[in-house]
């Protein structure tokens, strides 16, 4: 038996499992123990390890089964396990993209708010890519994770499929993060996810970013930034080269894992 907590953050949800009781087939098991038929169901798994530069290591396995350096939601949610085990309200949380830092600004009950450092973000040039279906152009973001973020007018019906088609293109040697964005306001988008290791995610934190860095660059909105997709919104603000993600987590559940 596995004991685990499931948490979401905006609709992106998680299991936050302890390292002690990691299996020897890490990855397998992550894909099973999130398949949200024969499993507990999840968009990926934070597993917590020590360590000695933070207060915790968080290794992300996605619902695939595949490995991502990190998700802001994941991390997010990783902070409100640990402040709802007693730890402070200002933590440093080791990913595969560096140490983050997350600072507790509202809680109520198992409801948190926090905002997160998420760093230095590299923009690069916008450029087009070819699909099966047709063109797609759009801006490269790294947020320690890749994203390639699209500037729409209106969300296609077949978004999903192009962001599958972008997703398996062979310029993106790692696979990518894909984000369509519709500004609807000097401060505020829209945004879509179809994320590497997952497919359709309500949110996104780590897309949320690079979403809000993308529409900043291209002249399109000004920081702070709303962001709003199908599991709520988030704000990003872009601040002497750093960016900060701000957001809910809510702790869902408790459970044992038998498969």
């Amino acid at each position: 038996m596995v004991p685990f907590t499931k948490a979401a953050a905006c609709g992106n949800d998680f299991l936050i499992i302890e390292g002690v009781h990691a299996p020897a087939d890490l990855h397998e098991f992550s894909r099973r123990i999130c398949d949200r038929h024969n499993g507990v169901g999840a968009d990926g798994v934070e597993w917590l390890f020590p360590a000695e530069d933070a207060d915790m290591r968080a290794r992300l396995i996605n619902a695939d089964g595949s490995e991502a350096e990190i998700s802001g939601n994941g991390t997010r949610c990783v902070a409100a396990y640990l402040v709802g085990h007693g730890r402070s309200g200002k933590l440093n949380i080791r990913t595969g993209a560096g140490v983050k830092h997350c600072e507790l600004i509202a809680r109520e009950d198992h409801g948190f708010e926090f905002e997160m450092d998420m760093g230095e973000p590299q923009v690069g040039g916008v450029f087009s890519i070819r699909l099966p279906s047709g063109e797609a152009r759009g801006t490269p973001v790294s947020m320690g994770n890749p994203h390639y973020v699209v500037l729409v007018e209106e969300f296609s019906p077949a978004w999903r499929s192009q962001g599958a088609e972008i997703g398996r293109h062979d310029g993106f040697k790692q696979g990518v993060n894909v984000e369509f964005v519709r500004v609807t306001g000097g401060n505020e988008i829209e945004a879509r996810f179809y994320e590497r290791g997952v497919g359709e995610t309500q949110s996104s934190g780590t897309g949320s970013c690079a979403s809000a860095v993308a529409a900043i660059a291209a002249g399109r909105v000004s920081s702070p930034v709303k962001v709003h997709a199908p599991g709520g919104t988030q704000v990003v603000r872009w601040s002497e080269g750093k960016v900060f993600l701000r957001g809910a987590a809510q702790l869902v559940c408790r459970g044992e894992f038998l498969g």
